[in-house]
């Protein structure tokens, strides 16, 4: 083993990709095929891989290959170091193409007349756009997918910049027939036992779902969905409800379902959200006209 005193190796990415797509596949031959390798020459790539990072990773069994316990610990560390370097790529071309911006935008969420007023300032720049899922926009923003994003929090963490641009009341979505519809709002207490959609992002189904309640009690669990109109047809079959944005069934022309106000509850945010320090030109310049155009597109709740 290495002196630990001694200056650390430096790691060829191609040798990390190599062993990850290994610890992917727990056979070297299936690896060899994905990375297109012989499979002598990926065997011998591994323990040059082992010999630089000075312990065994991959041992060999009758099935295929598994982790040591050196390898279980150096995987998550090289799943992160290779998702640090796309990022870096990602940025590095972003930057060399200082004419083009990517808008992401959710569900009913319109970022268009921001981007008609950008393309008309400069006419030169590639302004597009891009619709994301509901859970989409922190990774697409960290990812380098887009460059800002309209959304609604909360997202996983805290490493976005984010400008509110308007709140919106909470809604509870029923089926037209349920007992709740036509009410002209509701509180908490009064659905404080129906079963809600779940969602699998924790920040958001906390939120979405007022998980605990304010009692400490916790929200009654419904069917989880992955996507926003799954949520429409579980509220319309009677399996659950759903707390959603103003207007969520009739953007989806759903006449079964109806929506009505929930009082004593916090708002929900649209927001325009941008990596911290990101230097994409026009991405300063978008989040200004976004405040002016699309907030003003707004009438505040009553």
């Amino acid at each position: 083993m290495p002196d630990s005193s001694s200056p650390l190796p430096d790691l060829d990415l191609r040798l990390v990709r190599y062993f990850t797509a290994v610890a992917e596949h727990q056979n070297f031959s299936r690896a060899a095929d994905a990375l297109h390798l012989a499979q002598p020459s990926l065997s011998r790539q591994i323990q040059h891989l082992e010999r630089v990072v000075g312990a065994r990773l991959l041992e060999r069994t009758p099935r295929g290959s598994r982790l040591t316990a050196a390898g279980e610990a150096f995987l998550l560390q090289a799943q992160e170091l290779l998702r640090s370097a796309d990022r870096a790529t990602a940025h590095a071309r972003a930057a060399a193409e200082p004419t083009t911006l990517t808008v992401g935008y959710i569900g009913n969420l319109s970022v268009t007349p921001a981007v008609l007023e950008l393309r008309r300032r400069h006419p030169e720049a590639d302004v597009r756009t891009e619709y994301l899922l509901w859970h989409e926009p922190h990774a697409a923003l960290l990812d380098h997918r887009v460059d800002v994003a309209l959304a609604r929090p909360p997202f996983p963490d805290d490493t976005l910049d984010v400008t509110v641009l308007y709140e919106e009341p909470r809604v509870l979505v029923v089926p037209v027939g349920h007992r709740l519809a036509g009410r002209a709002s509701v509180t908490l207490a009064d659905f404080a036992d129906e079963p809600l959609v779940r969602f699998s992002e924790a920040r958001w189904d906390a939120f979405w779902r007022i998980d605990p309640r304010p009692d400490g009690r916790p929200a009654p669990d419904g069917p989880l969905v992955e996507e926003t109109m799954q949520r429409f047809e579980l509220v319309a079959s009677g399996q659950a409800l759903s707390i959603a944005p103003p207007g969520a069934p009739s953007t989806w022309f759903r006449e079964d379902l109806t929506s009505v106000p929930i009082a004593g509850i916090a708002p929900t945010q649209v927001v325009i959200a941008t990596r911290p320090g990101d230097r994409v030109p026009r991405v300063r310049e978008f989040r200004d006209i976004a405040v002016h155009r699309l907030t003003a597109r707004r009438t505040p709740p009553p």
